[in-house]
C-alpha cells in the first residue's frame, strides 16, 4: 500500500482521509484506511534487521494525539532497550493472561465449552441437554465453580459415592462424562497431571464396579396372550402416540426409531420401512423393516394428514413426537403404569418364542439385533426379507384374532395393498 506523504496528521485530515496509508512523520506512525473506510494506525520499527508493523488500534478507540503518545513510548523503548521487539513482548503477555486465565477456568466453564464443541456431533439433539442436565445436578454442586487444576480424586468420591449404589447407571454416565470434560482440558492444557475421574487403573480402585452392585431391571413387559385386549383398547384412541404406539407394536421397533421416523424412510409400492442408522435409533446399519396391511394403513391414513416430515408429528410444526409421549399415553391415559413402551419388543419376542416355530436368527434380525453367535450370524447372508415378511403378517393375525370386527379403526388408503 502506497504511504501518501504530509507533512503532519491533523484532525482535520485524519476525519476525511481516503484510501491509502499516512505518515504523521512523528515516531514512525502511520495512518492506514482500508477500501471499506475502517481507518486504523500502525507503528514501524525494525527489530533485528528487520522491518515490522504494529497495530495500535482503530481510530474510533485511539484518537490522534493518544496514538502518537503511544507510538512515541514505543519508539523510545525501542531505543534505550536493545533488542526489545514490542510485538514479540505483546504475544508473551497475551500468552501469560492466557495461561492466568486457563488457571482459574472452572469446571462449568470448560464443560460448557466442551458441550457446545460437540453439539454438532450428537445427531440426537437431547444428548446435549441430558449432558448439560446430569452434570448441573451431580457435579456442579461439589466441582462446578472448582479451578480444573485444584479438582481432585476425593472431589469426584464425594460427589460419585451417594449415587453409586443407589443410582448407578446414572452415576457411570455422571463419571464418563466429567472424564470426557477432564481430558478436553488436559489437550487444551487448561490444566496439567492426570484424569482423576479415569475409571481404568484409578477410580476402579476405590469405587465397586458397577456390574457387581447394578440390579439388572428387565423392562416390563405385557404378557404377549393380552396383546389382543390391549390393541382393542389402544385402537380407541385416536392421538398421534396412539398411532405411533400401535405402529411401534406392529413393527418391533425401538422407541427412537418410530419417532424419528420420516416420510423418506417409507417405501409404499414395497412396504418396507427402510431406517437408517443413526446413534437416536440405535442401530449401526440400515434396517428394513417388511410392514404388514394395518401398518400399511396407519400410514397411508397419517400421509393424508401430515404437516411436517415426521411420519408422528408432535406439537411444533417442524417436530416429531417426544420421548415422553408414548409412556404418558400408556402409563397415564391407558393406565398401565406397570409396563414400559420398551416392553412392547420383549411382548413380541416371547410371543415369536412360544406361538411359533421362527429360527432364531430370524427373530433377532426382526429385531434389529447382532446376532453373536458366529453360526447363526453364517446364515445372515441376506436380510431374510420374506421369512421376516411372513412373521410380521402373523404377528398381525395374532393380534387381530380375538379382536372383534367392530372394534378396529379402519382408515382410508391412500396405497393399495
Amino acid at each position: 500500500m502506497a504511504v501518501k506523504k504530509a507533512k503532519y496528521l491533523t484532525a482535520l485530515f485524519v476525519k476525511s482521509a481516503k484510501q491509502g496509508r499516512h505518515s504523521d512523520k512523528l515516531n514512525n506512525l502511520y495512518l492506514q484506511v482500508d477500501k471499506s473506510g475502517l481507518k486504523s494506525w500502525i507503528f514501524r520499527y525494525s527489530s533485528h534487521g528487520k522491518r515490522r508493523e504494529m497495530g495500535l488500534g482503530r481510530l474510533e478507540n485511539l484518537t490522534l494525539e493518544e496514538a502518537r503518545r503511544k507510538a512515541s513510548s514505543l519508539y523510545q523503548q525501542i531505543k534505550d532497550t536493545p533488542g526489545y521487539d514490542p510485538i514479540a513482548e505483546r504475544q508473551q503477555e497475551q500468552v501469560k493472561s492466557r495461561l492466568e486465565l486457563n488457571a482459574v477456568k472452572t469446571f462449568s466453564v470448560c464443560a460448557e465449552e466442551f458441550i457446545d464443541l460437540k453439539r454438532c456431533e450428537w445427531t440426537n439433539p437431547k444428548h446435549a441437554q441430558q449432558w448439560a442436565n446430569t452434570l448441573k445436578t451431580y457435579a456442579y454442586p461439589v466441582i462446578g465453580d472448582i479451578a480444573l487444576k485444584n479438582i481432585t480424586t476425593e472431589h469426584i468420591k464425594q460427589l460419585l459415592k451417594p449415587i453409586w449404589q443407589t443410582k448407578t447407571e446414572t452415576a457411570t454416565r455422571v463419571r464418563n462424562r466429567i472424564e470426557q470434560v477432564l481430558n478436553y482440558s488436559l489437550a487444551n492444557k487448561y490444566h496439567e497431571g492426570e484424569n482423576v475421574a479415569r475409571w481404568r487403573g484409578h477410580l476402579d480402585k476405590i469405587l465397586p464396579k458397577p456390574s457387581k452392585i447394578a440390579i439388572v431391571k428387565h423392562h416390563p413387559a405385557l404378557p404377549y396372550k393380552q396383546i389382543h385386549i390391549f390393541m382393542g383398547e389402544l385402537r380407541s384412541h385416536k392421538s398421534m402416540s396412539a398411532f405411533a404406539l400401535e405402529f411401534l407394536i406392529l413393527t418391533g421397533a425401538r422407541t427412537g426409531a418410530v419417532i424419528n421416523a420420516q416420510w423418506t424412510e417409507i417405501d409404499f409400492e414395497g412396504k418396507l420401512w427402510i431406517v437408517p442408522a443413526t446413534a437416536g435409533r440405535k442401530i449401526k446399519k440400515v434396517h428394513e423393516v417388511p410392514l404388514n396391511k394395518r401398518a400399511m394403513e396407519l400410514l397411508n391414513h397419517l400421509y393424508e394428514q401430515r404437516i411436517n416430515d415426521f411420519i408422528f408429528a408432535g406439537q411444533t410444526k417442524a417436530g416429531g413426537l417426544s420421548n415422553a409421549a408414548m409412556d404418558k399415553l400408556l402409563q397415564k391415559t391407558m393406565n398401565y403404569p406397570q409396563y414400559t413402551i420398551h416392553g412392547f419388543r420383549s411382548c413380541f419376542r416371547d410371543w415369536i418364542g412360544e406361538e411359533t416355530d421362527t429360527p432364531n436368527h430370524v427373530a433377532e434380525m426382526a429385531l434389529a439385533h447382532t446376532i453373536k453367535n458366529a453360526a447363526e450370524a453364517a446364515y445372515r447372508r441376506g436380510d431374510l426379507m420374506e421369512k421376516r415378511r411372513v412373521l410380521m403378517n402373523k404377528w398381525l393375525e395374532y393380534i387381530n384374532k380375538p379382536i372383534p370386527e367392530g372394534d378396529v379403526v379402519a382408515f382410508k388408503k391412500t396405497v393399495s395393498n
